[in-house]
């Protein structure tokens, strides 16, 4: 709807509602084009597809990065995952692993853990084919769109594990975000 529309609709002025897009439009959560219109992001549109995860070189410029699938289970939530996911303890889940390789080096170490309910029918050779964002694929194939991303971020030690799946020496500094849902150990040069 148009800026007039939508002030007439929710009774705020039309300046108002100009602010409000403004701020959506900011945060990438909305798209102008010009000519065109506003539209509501997507996760495939060309600068929002790396919302949550930017990995740049020392001089600001984007690093393509290339996702390797390592492992996709079906099992069910413990208490820690369900509480994040606000799901009950035991309830269907899809456990995955994955790397995020930029030139050939694995930087991201991703342990996801998804609702099996809403991801109904989401298998390991789906995402292994998936090119681009697989939030893309959440949002067209599931229609779930991540729109915010909650993350606190720790320093840790490399543990065995992540110091073989990043190609680190054990007890190298790492850094870890976690988020509902979603770990990412980050390897540091």
């Amino acid at each position: 709807p148009s800026e007039t529309d939508l002030a007439s609709r929710y009774k705020v002025s039309q300046g108002t509602v100009r602010k409000a897009i403004d701020a959506l439009a900011a945060e990438n959560l909305l798209i102008r084009r010009q000519g065109k219109g506003t539209f509501v992001a997507t996760h495939s549109e060309e600068n929002v597809q790396h919302r949550f995860l930017r990995i740049v070189a020392d001089d600001g410029s984007a690093l393509a990065t290339q996702s390797v699938l390592l492992g996709f289970a079906r099992g069910r939530a413990n208490s820690e995952v369900g509480q994040d996911l606000r799901l009950h303890s035991g309830s269907a889940v899809y456990w995955i692993t994955r790397a995020l390789h930029v030139s050939a080096r694995a930087l991201v170490l991703d342990e996801i853990v998804l609702p099996s309910e809403i991801f109904a029918g989401l298998d390991q050779d789906t995402l292994a084919n998936t090119r681009g964002s697989w939030y893309s694929l959440y949002e067209s194939a599931f229609g779930v769109r991540a729109i915010r991303a909650r993350e606190q971020i720790k320093a840790v030690a490399a543990s065995e594990y992540l110091a073989k799946s990043l190609k680190v020496v054990r007890g190298a500094p790492l850094l870890r975000v976690d988020s509902p849902a979603l770990r990412s150990t980050l390897g540091l040069k």
